[in-house]
């Protein structure tokens, strides 16, 4: 096994800062996206403290799919390739699926999300997934000069000096080094059900999530910003299966992050800082407004409740 490049052992053993909840706020790309999208919604869940489920097959599926490809990724870097392909992957994410879905039904108030059909069907769309993955490892994740820095690498920092008791925290899934070219590669996967069309791949609220990820991790561990690559892993469900040629379960997509995108995304994050926090880290006193749109309220647990009838039916 090649030695482990001083960079990543120095990240690998560099304190993570704690959040200190008794007079710290934490705040994540997630919180971003939900402002971005419906400021009154943020504020009922984050802010006012109105909680609800958000358990679904679709979350349930992603974070057991994310746990076994990690697990895949940390052996095929650790330890070897071959050894990685002797996993029982089939078995390791029908675990992860059975764990996650009973956790998911708990906080659900015990409440099923989903049936016995629909369950198989997910899982074996997972099965697919893992088996393409196998079968692509050395094309997707080759070893020859790379090595693992790590999966769900924490990033917690401050973005914003003046709010000193605001944290940016973060996981990010998987980070990956090049000792030949000195650079680091930041890789998340999502999952979806027959991969990014052009209107997701030119949401720029999407691209947003990585490249500030790029931006804290060039902060927090004293990168070079120029030595950090972005990809986003996109895994596919469902596939044409009549198609003529053979297509792919996976999407790689790799948005631009130069310094204009980069201080785009950092000043769509302060101002939200802005906006919701008073300079000692309490929330503002408020009142945000609905945004409507069928997307978000379709999907809304606040729509047409006490709390909501702005929105859209």
């Amino acid at each position: 096994m090649n030695k482990i490049p001083a960079i990543v052992t120095q990240i690998k053993t560099q304190p993570v800062k704690e959040v200190n909840y008794g007079f710290q706020k934490s705040i994540s790309y997630s919180q971003l996206s939900m402002y971005s999208s419906c400021p009154h919604k943020w504020a009922l869940q984050y802010r006012d403290g109105h909680k609800y489920s958000e358990s679904s097959i679709y979350l349930t599926f992603g974070t057991s799919l994310h746990e076994t490809l990690q697990h895949y990724i940390t052996t095929i870097y650790e330890i070897t390739g071959a050894e990685a392909d002797r996993i029982n992957l089939e078995e390791y994410f029908q675990d992860c699926f059975s764990k996650n879905y009973l956790k998911d039904y708990k906080s659900n108030k015990n409440i099923h999300f989903s049936d016995p059909v629909q369950m198989n069907e997910f899982y074996e769309d997972g099965i697919e997934i893992l088996k393409f993955i196998k079968k692509k490892r050395n094309v997707l994740f080759g070893k020859n000069g790379w090595f693992l820095v790590g999966c769900e690498v924490p990033i917690v920092l401050t973005p914003l000096k003046p709010f000193s008791s605001v944290l940016y925290k973060g996981y990010l899934d998987v980070v990956l080094y090049n000792e030949p070219t000195k650079t680091f590669k930041i890789i998340d996967v999502k999952t979806s059900g027959r991969g990014w069309g052009d209107k997701e791949k030119k949401d720029e609220l999407k691209q947003f999530q990585l490249i500030l990820y790029k931006y804290f991790f060039s902060i927090q561990f004293g990168i070079p910003i120029d030595n950090i690559k972005i990809e986003f892993l996109i895994v596919k469900r469902k596939v044409w299966e009549k198609s003529e040629y053979p297509i792919s379960r996976i999407q790689e997509f790799r948005p631009a992050s130069g310094k204009v995108k980069v201080n785009k995304a950092v000043k769509l994050l302060n101002k939200f800082i802005e906006d919701v926090f008073n300079i000692d880290g309490t929330y503002k006193d408020t009142k945000y407004e609905p945004n409507p749109s069928k997307w978000g309220c379709t999907y809304c647990s606040f729509n047409q409740t006490p709390l909501c009838d702005k929105g859209i039916i």
